[in-house]
């Protein structure tokens, strides 16, 4: 199968990003979300990022224009009635999740891939709920998508290997480098980052150092290029929250018991870079 058409479901940090990754590797791509607002929003951040290049001098400004030609936006689901692939990249709630593929399994044709850009919920829960099982993967991209090399490619119980080996294929064509990973709660990225995050809030919440100092720690004790608490800050303090609940529910381990105090933050909207207020105050 020829992939030529790719839907990107979410238009948001990831799903632009996504968007934007596709779209200038030369596929066609229509962007979805829930309101006009979000997916305007997504399109100035692309343009934003698309503009830095070209006064980079990395790209020419005929080339930006090109791009933004191959990106189309709707509110409108059933706009992916022609895709080849689909990359679901809406809000990390399992829910919500299960209610798209439902729906993209009734609207894209029969040939269509779909596969969902997760952070932690295993693509088998995913599958069950559609009729074409062999046709669910996990494609999870890194933030912030049109800087970070890897794709985690997470192969279900069901999943083809045709699926498989187009899937490996496009995250090439994207640029990008695939790693496979296997389907449990968190995949390879997110069981062995998203712990030490919490272990980062533990150490808040114990008061065994103020948020600059555990950052500086493991960026010039590690060489993290950045720190813990700052990373949280720009994946989100919701998204954290909700990975680590998968994965206490998925392994039923206390070690990945959330810290109590990441729970508050998002509890009173502290959400980190995209709320204003998170570890650090962005409102300055």
């Amino acid at each position: 199968m020829e992939i030529k058409k790719i839907g990107v479901i979410g238009s948001g940090q990831m799903g632009n990003g996504i968007a934007q990754v596709a779209a200038t590797s030369g596929y066609d791509v229509v962007m979805s979300d829930i309101k006009e607002e979000f997916t305007a929003k997504g399109m100035a951040n692309i343009t934003r990022n698309l503009a830095r290049s070209v006064d980079k001098g990395k790209l020419a400004q005929e080339d930006m224009d090109a791009v933004l030609a191959k990106i189309s936006t709707t509110v409108d689901l059933n706009e992916m009635h022609d895709v080849d692939f689909v990359v679901e990249a809406a809000v990390e709630r399992e829910d919500l999740k299960f209610k798209l593929f439902e729906d993209l399994d009734r609207i894209c044709p029969s040939h269509a891939i779909l596969s969902t850009n997760t952070s932690s919920i295993p693509i088998g829960r995913i599958a069950a709920r559609t009729g074409r099982s062999e046709k669910i993967i996990g494609m999870h991209f890194m933030n912030p998508v049109p800087v970070m090399k890897l794709v985690e490619v997470i192969r279900g119980l069901a999943t083809s290997d045709e699926t498989f080996n187009l899937t490996w294929e496009l995250s090439k064509k994207l640029g990008k480098t695939p790693a496979e990973a296997g389907d449990f709660p968190g995949f390879i990225a997110n069981r062995i980052l998203m712990p030490m995050i919490n272990e980062a809030v533990f150490c808040l919440y114990q008061s065994v150092g103020r948020p600059e100092d555990i950052d500086t720690v493991m960026k010039l004790g590690m060489n993290h290029p950045m720190g813990p608490l700052a990373l949280a800050d720009l994946i989100g303090l919701d998204t954290c929250l909700a990975i680590m609940e998968t994965l206490y529910d998925g392994f039923k381990d206390s070690k990945y018991r959330p810290c109590p105090l990441l729970r508050k933050y998002v509890e009173a909207g502290w959400l980190g870079r995209k709320s204003g207020r998170g570890f650090y105050d962005y409102g300055k």
